[in-house]
Formats: structure tokens, C-alpha cells, sequence
């Protein structure tokens, strides 16, 4: 059993102790809230006194200023915080003075929510307040929260321990409601991109979460088993071969907001679970891709900033398109002065152990290709950048290049160092695909377990007809990263993935 700290046997004897004066801490939820914090300080005014005759405010206590007979204390509801002004004989109009003596000095904590029903009015010194005539208890807290001290703007004893930021998120937004912001720009960058496609005509869908083939990307899934039907399922590693199955179906344009998993590392920009918004449009191809995705960068940047440029550590990354384009093959020459444009297996090697570039044997070409242009070039890609042209090994998926011998129709948008977006003109030959998904079938036999499998599902649906197709995968976590200048995945994730607790 966990042992108490002696703050929280405090707490709980005070608990006890307004139950036996018969006050119910916690009681039924129903509360006649009618107006905010911010609203108030906002619009208070001598001219406007009349309408502020009557507030009720709920919130969490988050200081107490003793006077003796009266006190401040500063309530802190779901947008703000304001000062509220609390007076014995108000609050005990009667001779009865235990409400305010016994109950709101000794009983009362820090950390509490409570009711106050009551008017605003500016203090001496300024300050728009709310004057108690009426208090109610509406939740005890029996665990004391971690004091974060200001003055003058400048705030102290800041609480920054990452352990705690993320395993408490819910005392972090108490200690620091600021960064509920982060999170209400996140809802506000999912409701943009869903105008966006839904002004293009394109249906929001829905696709299964657990799958019996872990499809639609080279990764590797988290497995469980399913009782009833004795056989494994994955948790999605990506809902790409879905949405193309829809495209078959006779849908023009589908989107989709997925959880995806893979049972991979974690670090700074990835979590095991994670949040992915890919889109399919019949009879596009990766050009109108790109013009398409700088117009919803655009537009999503000017929702959240009103300006296209947007602070990102020390940089300021501008969103206004168009962007740059360069193929993969120009960005590794470019940054390793090694030109590998038809280079083997065996050759990529070489160049590999030439830059310093430890590689697994049991990985093919594509991947290798992809360790080179992650080692050496990724970084160097801060303002928006579309990488395109990928080799053919990189990209199972993928139509091949109208015009470029070994190459595919892909780009995976760049911003600040990282890939945000992947994207390509889909391969909807089922002959070629198969010969595709065989080729994974052996780069799995060699050892490769991000390898992709077979699905003769997929390939059905694609002999049935796919329409020339375009389709994108946007990150929304590292999006959501970049556009609220956040270093870290976790802190765009309410409740990121961590270690169990010592």
C-alpha cells in the first residue's frame, strides 16, 4: 500500500472533519456556472457593472491571501484565473460563523474546487474581482499540489521535471494551464484540415484498428490474439491499404484521422502510438500532391498564426508555398558529394562504410538508401522541402516513374530536419504490386522484420480495378510539434507512452 506523505493525511483528516459538520466534498455535479474568468476581466467595466451583478464561477483555489476577517484567493476556472474577494460576515451573514472560521480557514485547501456565487467589481489597486456572497466545497483535494511561485510576471519554482510533466499531465495543466494551449491548437489544426478536404468534397471514413495483416507500411506492429477466432490480429501500422480498397469501391476521395502503432523505439519525434491523417484522391498523381499539401500547410499556418512564417526553436519556418523541390538522389549528392544513381546492393554498402554508416546485413537496397539520405541529408532540410523520386527498393507501394528508369513517383515532405509527410503516386497494377509484395516476402526471409506482407486481400481489391490514385500520410504529431514550437513529441501528447512507475 502506498504510504501517505503527511500533507495527505492531513488532507484526509480534514475531509473528515467537514463531514462531521454534515458538508458534502464532492457533492452532486450539477453547478450554476454562468460566466468565466477571462470573460469577466475581459468586459467588467463601471459602464457594464450592471451586467456582473449576479456571477457564479467554479474553479480550483491556487492561492490564499489571509486578512483575518476577509481574505483573497485566486480561482483558477477552465480559461483563467481571477481574484476573489472573501468576507466573514458576506459569506456568514448570520451569527453562525463557522463557515468562514472553521470551514474556509482550517478545513479549506489549496488545490480545492470550489463555487462562488457573487459580483464583480475592481479593487483599490486595480485588479477586476469577484466579491463572495456565497461559497460551496465541490471537491476536496487529498493530494496537495506542487506550488509554482510568480511576481511581477516572473515565475519561480517552475515545475519542469519531464517525469512528472507527462506521467501527471493532469497536474501539469493545473501548475501550468498554459500549455492547454499546445493542445487546443492541436483540435485546431484537425478541424482546419478536415475543411480543407471536406471543401475538396472528400468523406471522412473510418478503417479497422486491429487487422489481420499489418499492411500499408515497413515497420513493426504490435501483435495480439483474438479468442474467439483463434488467430492473431495486429494493431495497425498504417491504414493505406484500407483507404485505397474505398478508392476501388468508387469513392473519389477518403481521409481518414488514424491511431497507428509500431513497436519501435521511442525518442524526441516518435511514439509507439501515434496519430496519422492520410488521405486518398482518385485520378491525381503526385504533383497535384505537392500544390495540394503546400495549400493545406499554408492555410493551417495562417489559422493558427495568421502569418505563414512560424518560430520553431530559433528558426522561422515559412509555409508559403510553393516549396522547394529536389530528388533524393540531388539531396545525397548534394550533402555527401557521392553521386549513387544506379548503384547495387553491394555498392551502397560500400558508400555506407565510406561515410561511417553502421548497417544491418539482413537489410536490402531501398533501405540502405534510406540510412544514407537520414545520416547525411535530413537535417539540412529546415524550411519546407519536398524530397521526390525515390528508388524503386524504398517505395513497395509506389507507382514507378513515368519517365526515370528505377524510380518511383514519391516525396515525403521535410520541415526543420524531419519528415512530416509521405506521399505518392499508388501503384494500381496488381501484377506489379504482387511482384512488389514478394520482394518484401524475401527481404523478410533475410532477416528484415519492418519487412511488408502479402496481402491477397489488397491485391483482389486491386484486380478488381484502382483508378490512378494519389495519396498522402501527414504526421499530425510532429505537425502539431512544428506549428506550436514544442521539441518534443510528448508534448503534444496528452498522455505520451512512458517506463511503469518505480
Amino acid at each position: 500500500m502506498t504510504q501517505l506523505s503527511e500533507q495527505e493525511i492531513i488532507r484526509r483528516e480534514k475531509l473528515q472533519e467537514l463531514q462531521k459538520l454534515g458538508i458534502d466534498a464532492y457533492p452532486a455535479p450539477q453547478y450554476p456556472v454562468n460566466d468565466t474568468s477571462v470573460n469577466i476581466k475581459a468586459h467588467y467595466s463601471e459602464a457594464t457593472k450592471e451586467q456582473f451583478q449576479e456571477v457564479c464561477l467554479a474553479g480550483r483555489i491556487m492561492s490564499i491571501r489571509d486578512m483575518g476577517k476577509a481574505c483573497f484567493a485566486v480561482i483558477q476556472d477552465n480559461v483563467g484565473r481571477i481574484q476573489a474577494y472573501i468576507r466573514r460576515d458576506d459569506i456568514c451573514p448570520g451569527e453562525d460563523k463557522t463557515l468562514y472560521d472553521t470551514v474556509w480557514k482550517k478545513l479549506v485547501d489549496i488545490g480545492d474546487i470550489i463555487g462562488i456565487k457573487g459580483y464583480a467589481f475592481i479593487t483599490k489597486t486595480g485588479e477586476t474581482s469577484v466579491h463572495a456572497k456565497e461559497i460551496t466545497i465541490l471537491s476536496k483535494a487529498l493530494r496537495p499540489l506542487p506550488v509554482v511561485k510568480s511576481k511581477e510576471g516572473e515565475v519561480f519554482d517552475e515545475v519542469t521535471d519531464p517525469e512528472f510533466k507527462y506521467r501527471q499531465r493532469y497536474a501539469d495543466m493545473i501548475i501550468n494551464p498554459q500549455i492547454k494551449d499546445v493542445f487546443t491548437k492541436r483540435t485546431k489544426i484537425l478541424q482546419t484540415i478536415r475543411e480543407f478536404y471536406n471543401a475538396l468534397g472528400y468523406l471522412e471514413v473510418e478503417t479497422p484498428i486491429l487487422q489481420p495483416i499489418p499492411g500499408g507500411a515497413t515497420a513493426r506492429p504490435f501483435v495480439t490474439h483474438h479468442n474467439a477466432l483463434d488467430m492473431p490480429l495486429y494493431m495497425r501500422i498504417a491504414n493505406e491499404l484500407y483507404l485505397k480498397r474505398l478508392i476501388v469501391g468508387g469513392f473519389e476521395g477518403v481521409y481518414e484521422f488514424a491511431k497507428d502503432f509500431r513497436n519501435e523505439g521511442m525518442d524526441r519525434t516518435h511514439n509507439p502510438e501515434f496519430t496519422v491523417m492520410e488521405m486518398y484522391a482518385a485520378y491525381k498523381d503526385y504533383n497535384w500532391m505537392m500544390e495540394t499539401t503546400e495549400a493545406l500547410l499554408e492555410k493551417i499556418a495562417l489559422a493558427l498564426h495568421g502569418t505563414t512564417e512560424v518560430p520553431v526553436g530559433n528558426q522561422v519556418i515559412n509555409f508559403k508555398a510553393p516549396f522547394r523541390r529536389v530528388t533524393m538522389y540531388d539531396a545525397i549528392k548534394e550533402h555527401t558529394g557521392i553521386d549513387i544513381t544506379g548503384m547495387d546492393e553491394t555498392q551502397l554498402r560500400e558508400v555506407c562504410k565510406q561515410l561511417g554508416i553502421p548497417v544491418a546485413p539482413n537489410i536490402g537496397k531501398g533501405k540502405l538508401v534510406d540510412e544514407i539520405f537520414g545520416e547525411k541529408c535530413e537535417e539540412h532540410y529546415v524550411q519546407p522541402t519536398f524530397i521526390i523520386d525515390y528508388p524503386v527498393e524504398m517505395s513497395p507501394l509506389t507507382k514507378k516513374h513515368r519517365s526515370k528508369e528505377g524510380l518511383v513517383e514519391r516525396f515525403e515532405l521535410m520541415v526543420n530536419g524531419k519528415e512530416i509527410a509521405n506521399a505518392y503516386t499508388e501503384l494500381n497494377d496488381p501484377l506489379d504490386q504482387r511482384q512488389r509484395f514478394e520482394e518484401q516476402v524475401q527481404l523478410m526471409e533475410r532477416g528484415d522484420d519492418e519487412a511488408m506482407y502479402i496481402d491477397a486481400d489488397f491485391l483482389r481489391a486491386l484486380e478488381y480495378g484502382m483508378p490512378p490514385t494519389s495519396g498522402i500520410g501527414i504526421g499530425i504529431d510532429r505537425l502539431t510539434m512544428l506549428m506550436t514550437n514544442q521539441p518534443s513529441i510528448q508534448d503534444v501528447l496528452f498522455f505520451p507512452q512512458m517506463k511503469p512507475e518505480k
